[in-house]
């Protein structure tokens, strides 16, 4: 009779080990998170609401603690290096003394400590656990960064700030999410966010599905940073008290145009003539000054 041979793999033996060690860490942890929900429980029978309420508020100490534990179990050889070459200069450098630093995170705030390594002579320093762990540059993540960019697009900022604080416990002001918006939106155009051509006509044909009269597209686009009027329409003009600055037309040399923004006007302009309102009065600006006719 054959006998069958069963084929080891080392390493899926060292990943099974390694999972079992970690199994433990991650049950006290639980444990401890146990101990505290039944703290904060009342002591009578709790209604759906006191336990939902409960349960949200200590969320994020169970899942950062799991995390914690995770990434504490995980990269030994990077948490152990005692040196490291010098990329710039290709020196060898020692490490220096575990620097810990927080990563915030949408399941709550990591603690990671790693070695930090500085060059003297390329006056660089950094951690090389922070790139094996796809740390961004600063403490919140990339995870909090998206979250907050899709909610600060739909929504003005204070409210987005707002609902973001409600929804993931973390607190981000309005400042924080313009900041953000304008990274993650770093080197986008507006073709490349605006929506195709078939994706217009497409959401054109739902809207004027049944309808008889035709729908009307307007396009607006944010310009906060562009500048909408010349340098030289700016300032006091000789003979003049008082000058009004007037808009751009896109053809002043030495100056930004507006993106989009003659497409946007026109677009305005069709959408008030199909709806009917017309302009009564002229605006200031147009009148005829009669001040010289009358001082004569």
């Amino acid at each position: 009779m054959g006998c069958a041979a069963e084929v080891i793999v080392l390493d899926d033996v060292r990943a099974s080990q390694q999972r079992q060690v970690l199994r433990q860490p991650l049950h006290d942890r639980f444990d401890r998170w146990l101990d505290e929900l039944e703290t904060q429980l009342p002591e009578a029978e709790p209604t759906v609401t006191q336990v939902s309420e409960t349960i949200w508020t200590l969320r994020q100490a169970l899942t950062a603690g799991v995390a914690q534990t995770i990434i504490e179990h995980t990269h030994q050889e990077e948490r152990d290096r005692a040196t490291l070459k010098c990329a710039a200069c290709d020196r060898l450098l020692k490490a220096r003394p575990a620097v810990s630093r927080t990563a915030r995170t949408l399941i709550g705030d990591l603690e990671v400590q790693r070695p930090y390594f500085y060059c003297r002579h390329c006056h660089r320093g950094g951690s090389p656990l922070d790139e094996h762990l796809g740390l961004s540059a600063g403490h919140i993540q990339l995870d909090v960064q998206q979250a907050a960019a899709d909610l600060a697009i739909e929504l003005p900022y204070d409210t987005a700030s707002t609902l973001f604080g409600r929804l993931s416990g973390i607190s981000v002001s309005s400042e924080r999410l313009h900041t953000l918006t304008n990274q993650v939106a770093d080197g986008l155009s507006v073709l490349e966010v605006a929506p195709s051509r078939e994706e217009i006509d497409q959401r054109v044909a739902q809207v004027a599905a049944g309808r008889f009269r035709r729908p009307v597209l307007v396009l607006g686009i944010d310009g906060a940073y562009v500048p909408s009027r010349p340098e030289s329409a700016r300032g006091r003009r000789p003979g003049q008290a008082r000058q009004r600055a007037r808009r751009h037309s896109g053809s002043t040399s030495g100056a930004k145009p507006r993106g989009f923004a003659s497409i946007c006007s026109t677009a305005t302009a069709l959408c008030m003539c199909s709806v009917g309102i017309r302009c009564k009065r002229k605006p200031n600006w147009a009148k005829h000054c009669n001040r010289s006719k009358r001082r004569a």
